[in-house]
């Protein structure tokens, strides 16, 4: 088990560099106008902008400019955002977006698997059923509907029905409610359709006809054999989603008016923000490798007969 996270921890920091490189690499292929404000392009000559380019750093050898901006981020600076916040540290840009991003997000993971989880498990037990019929009926409507359609027709009327605010207010507690369910209800179908998908699967394999014939309940079978099994693959796929919850949403927050992280790396990349996209990506890479890496850790401990290496097997 120490081998295999050393091995792993020292693969995923290798990928995590080789992301940040290549996309650092490309971003100075990209013209050096996305250096300045609008402002200061049309305000400057062009041997201004020769000499602001170069006190930038910009004009030195791109494996200069990537030493360089290794030892900065060793030091802890993110640099400054350039077109999208103009001169503003990015480290001051994520700490007033991260926190609202990250809030919805773990609200929507909660809901996501305290209702998804459970129904996916009725389903299950119900299978061709009512339970299960209804719970395939809002899956198919998630996933067939366009989500902006479904979303904002939940915020109109959710919000008539209950009186609930239709936008955001950081003063407000109530009107965090909305935007929590809207950014769930696409994540409560996935939890729901696949766990009841993997326990079906599960149901109708040879030993858990044996236990059958063994005489077990079905409650006992379908809590210490089926459901223990079908969560391994879906628990895989939960500390990335966790982790990856700062990254907000660009819909759901453009319709509530959330100042998240949501559209930030888009906005940045439309602008030709390189610093901005540079540290966004750097951060993303990580978060993904290293959600991977705990989805592999945590399958042990869902189900600890799985070994992660062969020399445990």
């Amino acid at each position: 088990m120490k081998r295999y996270i050393l091995r792993r921890s020292l693969q995923s920091l290798a990928t995590i560099c080789l992301v940040i490189f290549v996309v650092f690499m490309m971003l100075r292929m990209m013209p050096t106008s996305g250096y300045f404000t609008r402002e200061d392009y049309l305000n400057m000559t062009e041997e201004m902008r020769m000499v602001y380019l170069k006190n930038l750093g910009v004009l030195d050898p791109p494996l200069t400019q990537f030493k360089n901006f290794v030892v900065k981020l060793a030091q802890g600076d993110l640099g400054r955002s350039i077109t999208v916040y103009p001169k503003l540290s990015i480290t001051t840009i994520l700490k007033e977006k991260v926190g609202y991003s990250a809030a919805f997000g773990f609200a929507s993971m909660v809901l996501s698997i305290g209702i998804g989880m459970p129904m996916g498990m009725l389903m299950a037990r119900y299978k061709d059923k009512l339970p299960d019929h209804l719970g395939t009926g809002y899956a198919v409507i998630v996933r067939a509907i366009p989500s902006l359609i479904y979303l904002f027709l939940f915020q109109v009327w959710v919000s008539k029905i209950f009186g609930l605010p239709m936008l955001f207010y950081k003063d407000r507690p109530e009107s965090w409610i909305l935007p929590a369910i809207s950014l769930s209800i696409s994540s409560i179908a996935w939890y729901a359709i696949w766990l009841r998908r993997f326990m079906v699967d599960e149901e109708n394999r040879e030993y858990i006809k044996f236990a059958k014939v063994k005489g077990f309940s079905k409650k006992y079978i379908m809590r210490k054999h089926v459901l223990r099994n079908a969560l391994v693959p879906i628990a895989i796929g939960i500390p990335s989603d966790f982790l990856l919850i700062i990254s907000g949403s660009l819909i759901i927050e453009n319709l509530y008016s959330i100042p998240g992280m949501g559209g930030l790396l888009i906005n940045s990349i439309k602008q030709m923000d390189n610093n901005l996209v540079q540290i966004l990506v750097l951060i993303y890479a990580s978060l993904s490798v290293i959600g991977v890496f705990l989805g592999d850790l945590l399958v042990v401990l869902v189900d600890p007969r799985i070994r992660l290496s062969e020399s445990e097997g």
